[in-house]
């Protein structure tokens, strides 16, 4: 884990099926210690969706980094904001699909397109990472 005091939080999970669980509680405790518990819900179901997506296609370790951004900090996101990341070492971004209803996954990058403010991916030097931008109640 890297974890940063301030605007900004950082951990890399290993590859396995806990990795879901153990990121959940990691953010819902930064979003806790930040006071930003009106987004929890909706933060913790999708990087809960995000790193499950990783562990089904990437192999090799993922990163989760949350940054937070006040009405005063930074000019690239306008009012307060949350962005949470997700990386992975497979380069190949994810494609959103409509989902039936009997499908059992699919769902992921929906409800995160329909959740965010925006969204997004990028490549890294290995990989790719996808990321979201929650609005936050003014401060």
């Amino acid at each position: 884990m890297i974890d940063t005091d301030g605007e900004c939080a950082e951990w890399v999970f290993p590859a396995e099926p806990g990795s879901v669980r153990t990121a959940r509680h990691a953010v819902r405790g930064k979003l806790r210690a930040w006071g930003l518990d009106s987004v929890g819900d909706v933060t913790v179901l999708l990087v809960s969706e995000l790193v499950t997506n990783s562990l089904r296609y990437a192999s090799g370790p993922i990163g989760v980094r949350l940054e937070w951004h006040g009405p005063d900090r930074g000019k690239a996101v306008p009012g307060p904001a949350l962005i949470v990341e997700v990386s992975d070492p497979l380069p190949d971004p994810p494609r959103e699909r409509v989902a039936n209803p009997d499908d059992e996954g699919g769902r992921g990058l929906h409800l995160v397109a329909v959740s965010a403010r925006r969204w997004g991916t990028r490549h890294g030097k290995s990989g790719k990472t996808v990321w979201f931008e929650l609005a936050l109640p003014g401060e």
